[in-house]
């Protein structure tokens, strides 16, 4: 006689585990270790993957549904916003350069954390802590896409992101986050899930896309804030999973502690050197400013991240090296960074601009103890110099630091008029450095980093010219040939904004231009 079936519908948590946990076993011709071997060679401990929680609990079929849901309301306002014409809404074109510098060194990164999520989502032991990795692959990949789509109605109108994913390869400033992610794929599960999921995501995310988004609402770009939006509650899964991931790995072992206290030291160190670019995106970029990178730093790194390292106290651990000096480096990091790119403005892939008068009172109300001493003078000068058509160009190649990759530009913690350098000896060469912390990081792991592509010594090396350029001939120009090989359009997307084709256009369209 049949059995009647029991109508019983199942709870979130039982249907989370059968559609998790329960689809895993062990294997038995082979042994667990060389159907995961990544797990072993880090020095982590994991004696219960059945500790992993997972707070959101999501099944692939409730994952679906619930994107499916976001992709309908986000195409339906990007095709509004390109119908009616939304590019010509921006505050100022000025503005376009921050979806310039998004496209160039932000959106290639999502899709390298697809990538490298993708990969560690098949080496874990745990079958739950594979799904969420898994799942937040899939997400990776949905953000880049909706950022190429977004942006892409710019492209048709603007200069400077025609080749971006070109450029992401080999443009010297674009290096910086590449290298980023290029060092977290390269280590082990467990040190790319602290690197991307708890320093990137959960310590670094709130200053990377609040500023931007927020930056885009003050600005009047609704087509940025709408992918913004529909990408923030992945965000919240994500930072909320960098965060669980963390303690598990605390409880699961007291070996654990001092591993993944290493791992937090460098990559939080790694990922605030990538947010240099951010710092000045948002004190020099914005036409209509949120709020000054010193000003986040305190509300999103002294006061959230500080929250955020007391409660991991009791696990042993404390906040990272490099915590203390970059709060000292609030007052100057982006007016560094900027003055950097103002120099270099001639091989960058977006428009640079001495501040305006209104920018610079901003400026000096924000960082009263730095900007009118050190900074504002230094802008005075180049725009002098710009009035009197010497508008200036470095035509020089400046020193990169080995580990961040960024050039030579900061100085000492105590000594803001002092460039900080550093140096190693390895295997008789010498390797430089921008800090304290990028040498440590070197000297702990050194055969990982003289792998490093350097721009500036690949373009030394002849390595930055396309096929067939003779570096001999009597006509050559070494610039021109190394933006010839990034494809840039020369004149059109580097050099100064005042007279560029975008201010120009802008200007006609809004009727200002003759």
């Amino acid at each position: 006689m049949d059995m009647e079936a029991s109508k019983k519908k199942l709870g979130l948590k039982e249907r989370y585990n059968h559609l998790t946990r329960g689809l895993d076993w062990e294997t038995s011709y082979q042994p667990m270790e060389k159907v995961y071997p990544y797990t072993r060679y880090e020095g982590i401990k994991i004696h219960d993957w059945d500790k992993w929680e997972d707070p959101f609990r999501l099944t692939m079929d409730a994952y679906w549904k619930y994107q499916g849901e976001k992709e309908k309301k986000l195409y339906a306002i990007i095709d509004a916003f390109a119908q009616n014409n939304g590019h010509l809404g921006v505050s100022d074109a000025r503005y376009i350069n921050t979806l310039k510098l998004f496209i160039q060194g932000v959106s290639p990164l999502e899709y390298m954390a697809h990538r490298g999520f993708a990969h560690v989502g098949r080496q874990f032991d745990g079958a739950s802590a594979r799904v969420a990795c898994q799942m937040q692959s899939v997400d990776e990949l949905r953000h880049a896409q909706t950022q190429m789509h977004t942006v892409s109605n710019y492209n048709k109108y603007y200069n400077g992101m025609h080749n971006w994913r070109h450029w992401h390869d080999r443009v010297w400033y674009l290096s910086v986050p590449k290298s980023f992610f290029d060092d977290a794929m390269s280590a082990g599960p467990f040190e790319y899930v602290v690197a991307i999921s708890f320093a990137f995501e959960y310590v670094l995310t709130n200053l990377l896309f609040v500023p931007f988004m927020s930056g885009a609402a003050y600005n009047g770009d609704m087509g940025t804030v709408t992918f913004g939006f529909s990408a923030q509650s992945d965000e919240s899964r994500h930072m909320t999973l960098g965060l669980e991931i963390i303690k598990f790995i605390l409880e699961q072992d007291p070996a654990n502690v001092p591993i993944v206290q290493r791992w937090m030291d460098k990559w939080f160190w790694r990922g605030y050197k990538v947010l240099t670019l951010v710092s000045m995106m948002m004190d020099y970029m914005l036409p209509k400013k949120v709020m000054s990178w010193k000003e986040a730093w305190e509300i999103y790194g002294e006061q959230n991240g500080g929250a955020l390292f007391n409660d991991l106290a009791r696990y042993g651990i404390r906040k990272p090296k490099g915590w203390e000096q970059a709060t000292i480096e609030k007052d100057h990091l982006s007016h560094q960074a900027w003055a950097t790119f103002y120099n270099y403005g001639a091989a960058a892939l977006f428009h640079t601009w001495t501040p305006t008068e209104q920018d610079k009172d901003w400026l000096s109300e924000k960082y009263p103890a730095s900007f009118d001493k050190l900074y504002r003078p230094r802008f005075e000068h180049w725009e002098e110099q710009a009035k009197q058509g010497k508008r200036f160009y470095n035509t020089t190649l400046p020193m990169l630091c080995t580990t961040c990759q960024i050039p030579m530009l900061f100085t000492e913690p105590t000594d803001p008029t002092k460039i900080c350098y550093r140096e190693s000896d390895y295997k008789e060469e010498k390797y430089h450095f921008c800090s304290d912390h990028c040498k440590e990081i070197f000297d702990h792991e050194p055969e990982k980093y003289v792998q490093s592509w350097l721009p500036v010594h690949q373009i030394y090396q002849g390595n930055c010219f396309n096929p067939g350029v003779d570096p001999t001939a009597p006509d050559f120009d070494p610039l021109r040939a190394v933006l010839d090989f990034y494809k840039m359009n020369f004149g059109r997307d580097n050099f100064d904004f005042e007279g560029s084709e975008d201010q120009k256009n802008f200007a006609q369209w809004h009727g200002e231009g003759a």
